[in-house]
């Protein structure tokens, strides 16, 4: 599904489980008619919970709902807090569930990785946060730095569209297109809410396998003057990788921000990898080093940006579904990077090409078979079966033995 570019929109930058979980559930909590939720990520802890109770007070008042989260990232929900929600009329979709193979997940690949809400067809939120303590500052040194963004106006018709092709049939998508889509086309996009340009951006393992990647390389293509990059796991394709040094080379000021305290240590020593490669042509980069970055943000220039769930990694470039915003606003770029400049002014530590030089020798035989394994990583995954569509819709109870199928709300979590 191929979106354009929209005018009108208005942005709002959203920091952290602090400023995410309160702004989604005030809009659950003001819904009329649908509420439609994509994540890879739901825990039954404290926010998890928080957002059971609030999707319970929205289908009692007859909002329909529909949930859907990933087999692999959301491997079990107990039997009660299905069975709560889907008695109160949510459906809960399942993105390629899996049983588990001597204790292991096996559902690795091609995953669900987008986190989308869409509440009544008129404002949506987009970024990288999940539902689960992790996000809260509270949680502790493990709490993670992530971004999201709530967004209204013409642009939030195509993430419902989009939201709505993941979960129905297609002669549902057809009969909503023939009754909604069709007059929108004819005339306006949507109300206009601000003066944002914006545009959304899906990838899938049909048709828009690299819709993200195509953007994040136009916008590194045509920067001239600065290019700041956050992002949780970087292991690009060869392509981003020449582009990002490329840029450094005209003379733009090129900036990383990487995981120095990551919640898998493999990111970064995959990333690190590739450090001497961009030093050397003149990119900073730089580790940030207070928690786990879990961002996936970027700016160019003074008016392109864009915040999403899609990594600069193989997984979110060529095997997982994900969804980025991709934005032309010089206010909002100069929000993000003002941001992104506290982050690297108080919580981040500059690596010298002196210090990964050192030793390098050993390095340099991986170095070189990492970089021919990316130039050819998508052709190697294209050969990784896509099934179409592998979604299940849970139904009252799981088919497994039920020891208490109280509600969570009514059971004690840690």
């Amino acid at each position: 599904m191929k979106f354009s570019w929209r005018d009108g929109n208005r942005l709002q930058l959203l920091e952290n489980g602090e400023e995410f979980f309160p702004a989604v559930f005030s809009a659950i909590e003001q819904a009329r008619s649908e509420i439609l939720i994509e994540t890879f990520i739901l825990f039954e802890d404290k926010v998890g919970l928080a957002l059971y109770k609030v999707l319970l007070e929205a289908a009692g008042r007859g909002v329909r709902i529909d949930l859907t989260v990933d087999g692999y990232g959301t491997p079990e929900l107990s039997p009660g807090f299905v069975a709560s929600l889907t008695r109160a009329g949510v459906r809960i979709h399942v993105y390629d569930p899996r049983k588990r193979l001597l204790g292991r997940r096996i559902n690795l690949f091609r995953r669900l990785h987008r986190k989308i809400v869409v509440i009544d067809g008129v404002i949506a939120f987009i970024g990288g946060i999940n539902y689960s303590a992790d996000h809260l500052d509270d949680y502790g040194p493990e709490a993670k730095q992530d971004y999201a963004l709530q967004v209204e106006g013409p642009v939030v018709r195509d993430i419902h569209r989009s939201a709505l092709h993941t979960i129905t049939p297609l002669t549902y998508r057809l009969r909503w297109w023939r009754r909604h889509a069709r007059p929108l086309a004819e005339g306006s996009p949507g109300p206009i809410r601000g003066e944002a340009r914006a545009l959304f951006a899906a990838r899938d393992n049909h048709h828009h396998r690299t819709d993200i990647e195509q953007h994040y390389l136009e916008a590194i293509r045509n920067a001239r003057s600065r290019l700041l990059i956050a992002n949780a796991y970087f292991f690009p394709g060869y392509r981003v990788l020449r582009e990002i040094r490329n840029a450094a080379r005209r003379g733009v000021r090129v900036r990383l921000i990487l995981q120095g305290q990551p919640d898998m240590p493999i990111a970064r020593f995959g990333a690190r990898m590739l450090y001497n490669y961009l030093l050397r042509d003149g990119v900073e980069i730089y580790e940030y080093c207070r928690r786990p970055l879990h961002a996936k943000v970027a700016l160019a220039d003074y008016e392109w940006s864009t915040v999403g769930s899609s990594n600069l990694d193989p997984l979110s470039l060529s095997l997982n579904l994900e969804a980025n915003l991709i934005i032309r606003d010089y206010s909002f770029n100069k929000k993000l990077h003002a941001n992104l400049e506290n982050l690297l002014g108080n919580d981040c530590q500059s690596i010298p090409l002196e210090r990964i030089v050192r030793g390098y020798w050993w390095r340099a035989p991986l170095v070189f078979m990492i970089f021919h394994f990316l130039r050819h990583f998508p052709a190697i995954t294209g050969m990784i079966p896509a099934r179409s569509h592998p979604l299940t819709i849970l139904s009252e109870e799981p088919e497994q033995p039920r020891t208490n199928t109280a509600s969570p709300l009514q059971r004690e979590h840690p």
